[in-house]
Order: structure tokens, then sequence, then C-alpha cells
């Protein structure tokens, strides 16, 4: 019976008598699909908080932002175009999300 373990950085390898025995990937790695997008860690480094402040002022579970950072999960549909408008403009975003709708 073969073991077979995912490594962090997406590779595969073979556990053979204790030792990773590194596969040969069946098709070429392409890049992510949100590669031009600046990445969810760089963008909350830059905001200066933390995974669970971040995830606080996106609505968003913390487990979903460190599915982002580790590359487990990419941001879909809203939350992408969420986190672009996030890019070039961060302080009016935060406050935008932070202030109480009013009442019509």
């Amino acid at each position: 019976m073969q073991r077979l373990r995912l490594k962090a950085d997406g590779r595969i390898v073979e556990l053979r008598d204790g030792q990773e025995i590194p596969l040969a990937p069946a098709q070429p790695v392409a890049a992510p699909p949100c590669a031009a997008q600046p990445a969810v860690r760089d963008l909350r480094r830059r905001a200066q908080l933390t995974q669970l402040e971040f995830a606080a002022k996106l609505g968003v579970p913390v487990e979903t932002i460190r599915n982002w950072e580790q590359g487990k999960r990419a941001p879909r549909g809203p939350a992408r175009a969420l986190l672009a408008v996030i890019a070039h403009s961060p302080e009016t975003v935060f406050a935008a999300l932070s202030s109480e709708p009013t009442a019509a």
C-alpha cells in the first residue's frame, strides 16, 4: 500500500521507510486565478491587523482568513471584489464597513 502526503506547499510526497520521496506532478501546476490580486496576508499586514481583527472587519470567520493566507482556499465573488477595493483604499473600506447603516 502506497502512503502519500500532501505538503503545505502543494507537493505530494510518498512515505517510504520513514523517508519522503517527491512525486512528479501529473500536470504542470498552474498559477491560481487570483495571482494578480494582492495576497490577503499582505493586505492584512499593511492594515496592521491580526487575523482575528481582519476577519471581524470583513465579517467572515477567522478560519476563512487563515485558509486564504495559507493558500488552502482562494477568495471568490464578493470577497475577492472587496479585497481588491481594500488594496486600493483600505481606510475607506474599513470606515464604510464599521459605520452603522442609517434607517430610511
